[in-house]
């Protein structure tokens, strides 16, 4: 997860100067390989780490191409598109670039000559011809009628409308399922209820330790954008997702203002200010970051989320095997969003920049990201991919499964240290730090003929299922896995994944769209905290009033024109997968 970040108007300038600085995108010095060891700078809006790519990854790329991964990440270097214009502006972004096409900044930096032309590297590379299909795709986005600019992350051989979860669903509640139980399972028909069953949780949590600083909801600032993450989370339980200031709903029935009166943004503001009242969120979340709330996370402090990715934080072998942890559970009015596989990909691309060196090497470093290897350990166990094979996975009687190695990873201890034989460190340290997925970890590997995913290997899920926590969940809910569960209770409502990006904005609602942000996200954080319901109402108004005085209604007719935009991508990408399949 993180912020999309929008190419501010500057950067046209920016753009300017770096096209009035290169020269051709390719040339017959660019096509030879000094084959030397090469630190490779790779500038990546995705990351959230920077620096040389540590540990086993670090060693395995090393072995196959002789490159370093010197990893440049403006999510750590204060975020905003500061690092992004200052070194576009010298002409020289990366070696390797991984930035978002949204916003109009891929068809910009296509055309101010910072990418190289892959065309004569990729024509002999399997893996970036077998996706040429999503890549030409990609390329006609970024405004160009021939040559391969870039190549989109998140590719998949699946049909649009099957979901990229895995085993949960994305967005739904998520209990510590153990004190669930202890309160008798209560059901959820809605938001109400929700708030009932957290405000018991909450309360038999804290008298079994004695704790009264464990809560139910503990929230962070880190991942805003044009509105709150943490109210989007929720508004994404209804099939509702962001497109700037508005929430468009999955199956393109309802585009909502984020200022409507009574519309799903409001509600979820609401349900959070009411759990506020309720002493239900910690006072701490408007001035921790992300990872201090995942520490509390950890250490059993927080009973909700919102989200599944954050389960496995806390669901370790130490905790699940004793019968404590988190799971998916049941609400009625549920109607979790869930993302379509992208044929075509996603807006995150894969680019060579065009002052990098040894490029034949690069593209095919690029190849391999593509191949199943790349695949298994471009995100690393415990991340959604399986490793290295031979390593943390093996084939046996013909199915995927997971070595003592890499289930001691999975179930255990990710910080395990790492045998000589694959480098040094701990493994979580040493896993790939650039944050993406090239093929999408659901597809099926040919040669096994099950999912990257290991997840969804039946010896996972076996094991998965066998601990207390499990087991009881199973029992109780009726299924092997909550995406089961969701899809038998029509709780699941798919977008079908386009690669729809959006548009490049004029300089006037660039600057009308930083603003209105700005006001929009501070008012939702003190909506959250209001003191009563007449104080959250006055307070929306006066966001309504704040957000109108600053010319709303033309970014928002911006932003309700691409929600429909993207909604005829949606149709579109449904329709060529069926003619082409």
């Amino acid at each position: 997860m993180k912020k999309n970040l929008i190419f501010k108007a500057a950067s046209i300038a920016v753009a300017g100067l770096a096209l009035a600085g290169c020269g051709k995108s390719s040339s017959a010095e660019d096509t030879k390989d000094d084959g030397k060891l090469m630190t490779v700078t790779l500038f990546d809006e995705y990351a959230n780490y920077q620096g040389i790519q540590p540990g086993w990854f670090g060693k395995l790329i090393k072995d196959k191409f002789n490159i370093k991964l010197n990893i440049i990440a403006p999510n750590v270097a204060g975020g905003g598109n500061t690092l992004f214009d200052t070194r576009s502006a010298a002409g020289n972004l990366g070696d390797l670039i991984m930035v978002n096409s949204s916003g109009g900044k891929g068809s910009r930096l296509a055309k101010s000559g910072l990418l190289t032309d892959m065309t004569p590297y990729a024509k002999n590379l399997k893996y970036l011809q077998k996706y040429k299909t999503p890549i030409n795709a990609l390329n006609k986005t970024l405004g160009k009628k021939s040559g391969m600019w870039g190549i989109p992350t998140a590719v998949s051989t699946q049909s649009p409308t099957t979901p990229q979860d895995g085993s949960d669903p994305t967005f739904g509640p998520y209990l510590r399922w153990d004190i669930y139980k202890e309160i008798g399972y209560p059901k959820m028909k809605n938001m109400d209820d929700v708030l009932n069953v957290l405000k018991e949780m909450q309360a038999k949590a804290r008298q079994k330790t004695g704790d009264n600083k464990i809560y139910a909801l503990s929230l962070f600032k880190d991942w805003d954008g044009d509105t709150m993450s943490a109210a989007n989370q929720l508004v994404s339980w209804f099939g509702y997702s962001g497109v700037g200031n508005v929430f468009a709903k999955a199956d393109g029935s309802d585009n909502q203002s984020a200022i409507q009166t009574n519309g799903i943004y409001e509600k979820m503001l609401q349900f959070l200010n009411k759990a506020n009242q309720l002493g239900l969120v910690d006072p701490e979340s408007a001035t921790q970051n992300s990872d201090a709330q995942d520490t509390k996370m950890k250490r059993g402090r927080v009973l909700f989320s919102p989200v599944a990715w954050t389960k496995a934080g806390y669901n370790t072998g130490a905790n699940v095997n004793v019968g404590r942890g988190f799971e998916f559970a049941p609400l009625t009015s549920l109607q979790s969003f869930s993302q379509g596989q992208t044929p075509n990909g996603q807006s995150f691309f894969f680019a060579i920049g065009s002052k990098a060196k040894n490029k034949p090497r690069l593209a095919k470093f690029l190849n391999w990201l593509y191949s199943p290897d790349g695949i298994y350990v471009t995100r690393g166990l415990f991340n959604g991919t399986a490793g290295i094979k031979g390593w943390t996975w093996e084939m046996k009687n013909g199915k995927p499964q997971l070595t003592s190695y890499g289930n001691e990873i999975y179930f255990g201890d990710n910080n395990a240290a790492v045998p000589a034989k694959y480098g040094t460190g701990r493994f979580s340290d040493g896993a790939s730090q650039m944050n993406t997925t090239t093929v999408s970890n659901n597809d099926i590997d040919p040669s096994t003929k099950y999912p990257y995913n290991p997840d969804l290997w039946p010896a996972t899920q076996a094991k998965i299922n066998s601990t207390p926590v499990a087991k009881d969940w199973v029992a109780h809910m009726g299924t092997d896995t909550a995406m089961e569960y969701v899809k038998k209770h029509n709780n699941l409502l798919v977008a079908p994944g386009a690669s729809y990006v959006t548009p490049d904005d004029s300089s006037q609602i660039s600057t009308l769209r930083s603003q209105i942000r700005k006001q929009i996200v501070n008012y939702s954080w003190r909506l959250v905290f209001a003191k009563s319901d007449n104080d959250f109402d006055s307070l929306f108004k006066k966001m309504q009033s704040t957000v109108n005085g600053l010319d709303y209604a033309k970014v928002l007719k911006v932003d309700m024109q691409n929600a429909k935009e993207q909604q005829k991508a949606r149709v579109q990408i449904v329709k060529d997968y069926k003619d082409k399949n």
